[in-house]
């Protein structure tokens, strides 16, 4: 196992410069999951790491060892790829043998590696067929196999998953984190699935455009994301983003948004008065997930009014769109509740849980 640091990292192509001064520390031992939209930079971090790419800037660290100039063996990190990357003509046992017959290791020594992955990852019937007789998540596992034979300090994990129909995708994934608990590997992970990464890192580094956003728990993005493009990043459906512009008022502050009215309380959202007095007048963002807002037929009950625009059943929930002036608010609701397209509604926001995204894009909490 061993500890991942990457310290003000930059690879540029040219003039384009796809990941931009990213600084980051994974911990040993630790599932840490790069997540982003595709072109942020994700995948070349990981080849970054394993060494099939050159540097332009900045520093990267095995266990304490600068590696940038050390060649992609020697760095013991094993590379799972997107297409699985088996060799067609070979049997599933001459594929998990293939890295340790050119490390020239000894005969028994390369029989007891592939029983062993074998038996972890249940390939033991599935050794003499051809890549072409298995299915998409068996070759996954045999790629996988050829990994961890080579017995790494690093996993790195190209969306590994992205290949599988989603009923074998929630499979595998689960297959993959027992995987991480039998071995305990230091594991980065790719993906551009906010359910794979919520669901399996234990932290997540989010990126655009080749530059972290925030690097915190899955929890923790999704309650507390650093900016707009977080908060619309994560989560399905994303988080209601609200345009608008803050007031003031006699002892009280006021969101804006184009008809819709909402009373800001402070010290409920995490805020001070002070920061919020700096926003004035500025255009602002009110950010509220589809949970937290509050939806109702009566319309003497406090909100604001509005009409419903979609109604989108899902089995476990029913999302309502309600059409406010020239806004929209996703809400969630229990799967039978009554509701009917073009009907009045009531909506009401839980401030507990709303965020004020400044004019920048960042959210007000983080910079408190």
């Amino acid at each position: 196992m061993a500890e991942v640091i990457i310290r003000k990292l930059t690879k540029s192509f040219g003039d384009n410069t796809v990941v931009k001064s990213v600084s980051l520390k994974v911990e040993d031992g630790e599932f840490l999951v790069l997540l982003g939209p595709s072109g942020c930079g994700k995948s070349t971090i990981l080849r970054l790491i394993a060494g099939l790419e050159d540097v332009t800037s900045g520093e990267i660290l095995i266990n304490g060892e600068i590696v940038n100039f050390v060649s992609p063996v020697k760095r013991n990190a094993a590379f799972v790829f997107q297409n699985y990357a088996l060799y067609p003509h070979m049997t599933v046992r001459k594929n998990v043998a293939f890295p340790l017959e050119t490390a020239r290791l000894p005969k028994d020594e390369i029989n007891k590696a592939i029983d062993e992955a074998a038996r972890i990852l249940e390939l033991q019937q599935l050794l003499d067929r051809l890549p072409s007789q298995l299915s998409g998540g068996q070759r996954q596992r045999v790629a996988l196999a050829r990994a961890i034979v080579r017995k790494p300090v690093v996993f790195l994990m190209d969306e590994p998953l992205s290949n599988l129909d989603a009923q074998l995708r929630q499979q595998t994934r689960i297959e993959l984190m027992e995987l991480h608990q039998r071995l305990g590997v230091t594991t980065i992970y790719v993906t551009h699935d906010q359910i794979e990464a919520m669901t399996m890192g234990k932290r997540i580094a989010i990126l655009k455009d080749g530059e972290l956003q925030q690097v915190d728990t899955p929890s923790e993005t999704y309650d507390k994301p650093a900016n707009t493009f977080v908060a619309r990043f994560m989560g399905a459906p994303p988080m209601n983003l609200i345009q608008g512009r803050i007031e003031a008022g006699v002892r009280q502050f006021t969101f804006n948004g184009d008809g819709i009215l909402v009373t800001l309380n402070s010290s409920q959202m995490g805020l001070t008065d002070e920061v919020l007095s700096l926003q004035l007048n500025a255009a602002v963002c009110l950010g509220v997930r589809p949970e937290h807002v509050r939806i109702s037929t009566d319309l003497s009950v406090e909100g604001v009014s509005g009409k419903v625009k979609f109604l989108e059943p899902t089995g476990a929930d029913l999302f309502v769109t309600v059409s406010i002036g020239i806004q929209n608010v996703v809400v969630r609701c229990p799967p039978k509740t009554p509701m009917q397209i073009g009907s009045t509604v009531t909506i009401a926001f839980d401030m507990t849980h709303t965020h004020i995204f400044g004019a920048d894009g960042w959210n007000l909490r983080r910079s408190n």
